[in-house]
C-alpha cells in the first residue's frame, strides 16, 4: 500500500519537474539579459542574479526529473530510493524555488494571509521572467505540501540508522 502512495507522488513530482524543466527552458532560450533590461527597471547586475538563479533551478529541476524516472522505471519499484529522492528534490527544487541560495528573490511568509503572490522581488524584475515565477509558483507550493512530509520522514529514518 505504502508503495503505491510513494510511487504515485514520485509519478507527480515527475510530471511536475518536466513541465517545470520545460517551462524554465522555453524562458531561457528565447531571453537574453539585454533583452530583460529593455524590460526592467533594476539594475543589471540584479536581473543577471535573477538570470543565474532561474539557469539554476533549471538544472536542479532537470536532474530531479531525471531521477524520477529512473526510479520510475526501475522493477520492482524501490520505495526506499524513491523516498531519497524526494527528499532531495524538497531540498534542491522547492526550497531553492523558495529560498534560492543567491537571495534573487525571497519568499514573504505572510502572503498566505493576504492572499498575495508569495515570491517577493528585492528589485523591479524583468516583466516576462516575473510572469515565469508567477506562472510556476502555485505548482511549486503543490508540491512542497506534498513532499514536506519527506522533510521529517527522511530525517528521522536517516537519524535512526545511526
Amino acid at each position: 500500500m505504502a508503495n503505491t502512495i510513494v510511487k504515485a507522488q514520485t509519478e507527480q513530482v515527475e510530471s511536475f519537474l518536466g513541465n517545470t524543466v520545460h517551462q524554465l527552458n522555453e524562458f531561457l532560450n528565447e531571453v537574453t539579459l539585454s533583452s530583460l533590461m529593455e524590460e526592467s527597471a533594476g539594475s543589471k547586475e540584479y536581473v543577471s542574479l535573477l538570470l543565474a538563479n532561474t539557469r539554476r533551478l533549471a538544472v536542479f529541476c532537470d536532474e530531479g526529473h531525471n531521477a524520477c524516472q529512473v526510479i520510475l522505471k526501475s522493477e520492482p519499484f524501490r520505495k526506499s530510493a524513491a523516498e531519497k529522492v524526494l527528499y532531495n528534490i524538497y531540498h534542491q527544487c522547492i526550497e531553492e524555488f523558495f529560498a534560492p541560495r543567491n537571495d534573487a528573490w525571497y519568499e514573504d511568509s505572510r502572503s498566505a494571509y493576504t492572499g498575495k503572490n508569495s515570491i517577493q522581488f528585492h528589485e523591479a524584475p524583468p516583466t516576462q521572467l516575473k510572469a515565469v515565477v508567477r506562472h510556476l509558483e502555485s505548482e511549486f507550493q503543490t508540491i512542497r505540501e506534498e513532499l514536506e512530509y519527506y522533510e521529517t520522514d527522511y530525517r528521522t529514518k536517516m537519524m535512526q540508522s545511526n
